[in-house]
């Protein structure tokens, strides 16, 4: 039991402590933000105007004049236009720019700050981007080739095996699916269906997996199923599903280190070839199902996702709509002609700046860009204009290869991600895609 002298010297000791603690309070670091924005609200241009990007430094979310801000302007990141030194004001400062030719600006803009940390601010502006032409054509065997690939995909039997799982709703039934595949790596994901479904009733959706290594998505196709559709999240490398994360870290550097460079010395070796076929053989399995309407076929995907979603739509007719965010895998052959390429920029360069000829023969098999060119399936892209992994440049050269119903949402201060307002409307594109095809609209 604590004395009256022990509490009384910690009731002192508090209050003392606690009158220092107001008398020296802990010092706040500002927070600096650089805010970048072309003069258009669209940042959309036609060849040979100016644009004229307004940079701002924010203190605190207030204008701070005085600071040195060091900016370069280039095409897409890629080739550099000018470079130099403003100073920030409590107006916007400006640098200007132009191209003679479709394509993108990007500018970078960095300071220091005293008493704040370096920032860095981007602004990009498209300039008739829908007139950006692909770097090369399709090759003249492009089909020859990718039917062969099919061909001997239906040759290997499903075998598909469905492990009954939890599902994320009481709706729904959810399966860890298994499909043997060509090249030794199954189809592996988690497949949903409404519980009590007729057969022949139910639009389908496949969902495709950005970079990286890591099990598929179980929420993904429950979320889908209890909406009324068929659902398959397939991860893109036929690996176990939800084993713990080191599982997955230990094949991000062992296995599937550098992944996305390996078998690039020709198209049948090339690591995507298996990954695009694991894509056609679960839309095989998606479209084997009873419950199928035989009409509605989705596939949905960003990133590297966006890439397979162009390949699954180029390459499988059946699939009727699709949705491709920020796709990479676009107009790999980008420096052929000296301009930036899309993710994962598979084709090196020599040391004379010429691309190496035979991976680039080679990537021309597995561009989205092509594959853009051989659906008719309702698409929508979306584009960031600060995308530096998968540059819009890249993303429109693909977009301006697709002949059916089209949609582009642009993000013109965003980088490589997808964003809150695209996904809704990704979402309405697809419940329109339904009524549509269903006749209900």
């Amino acid at each position: 039991m604590l004395t009256l002298v022990r509490l009384t010297a910690i009731a002192f000791a508090l209050l003392v402590s606690s009158d220092i603690w107001a008398q020296a309070p802990a010092v706040r670091t500002p927070s600096f933000a650089l805010q970048i924005a072309a003069d258009r609200p669209e940042a959309i241009y036609k060849s040979g105007e100016e644009v004229t990007f307004n940079i701002k430094l924010l203190k605190d979310n207030q204008p701070t004049a005085g600071v040195e801000l060091s900016y370069t302007l280039t095409v897409d990141g890629h080739k550099q236009l000018s470079t130099g030194k403003l100073t920030s004001a409590d107006q916007p400062v400006s640098v200007k720019g132009k191209l003679d030719e479709p394509g993108f600006l990007r500018l970078v803009v960095t300071c220091k700050p005293a008493g704040g940390a370096a920032v860095t601010g981007l602004g990009g502006a498209g300039i008739d981007p829908l007139a950006i032409k692909p770097s090369l054509p399709v090759p003249d065997d492009f089909d020859e080739f990718w039917n062969e690939q099919k061909r001997q995909l239906a040759a290997v039997p499903m075998n598909p095996k469905l492990t009954p799982v939890t599902a994320t709703v009481d709706t729904v039934d959810c399966f860890d699916l298994q499909v043997d595949c060509l090249g030794g790596k199954p189809v592996s994901g988690y497949y949903a269906r409404p519980k009590q479904a007729m057969p022949k009733s139910l639009p389908a959706i496949l969902f495709v997996h950005g970079a990286g290594v890591r099990s598929s998505v179980l929420a993904s196709p429950c979320n889908e199923a209890n909406r009324g559709r068929l659902a398959l999240d397939i991860n893109a490398h036929g690996i176990p599903n939800g084993k713990p994360a080191e599982f997955y870290t230990s094949l991000s550097t062992s296995d599937l280190a550098q992944y996305t460079l390996k078998g690039r010395d020709s198209r049948e070796n090339v690591y995507f070839r298996g990954m695009y076929l694991r894509v056609l053989r679960a839309l095989d399995f998606l479209c084997a199902q009873p419950e199928w309407d035989g009409r509605v076929l989705m596939v949905s995907g960003a990133s590297q996702g966006g890439g397979q979603a162009l390949a699954a739509a180029g390459l499988d007719q059946r699939v009727t709509a699709f949705f491709a965010g920020v796709p990479a895998l676009c107009d790999h052959s980008g420096n052929a002609i000296d301009r930036v390429a899309g993710w994962p920029r598979i084709v090196p360069l020599h040391a004379n700046r010429k691309p190496d000829p035979k991976v680039l023969q080679m990537a021309r098999y597995i561009d989205g860009m092509n594959f853009a060119t051989r659906t008719k399936a309702d698409a929508i892209l979306t584009v960031g204009f600060i995308d530096a992994v998968c540059p819009p440049t890249s993303v429109y050269a693909t977009y301006n290869n697709l002949s059916g119903r089209k949609e582009m949402v642009t993000g013109v201060s965003i980088g490589h991600a997808v964003w809150a307002a695209s996904n809704e409307r990704v979402d309405r594109f697809f419940k329109e895609h339904i009524a549509q095809v269903k006749g209900t609209k």
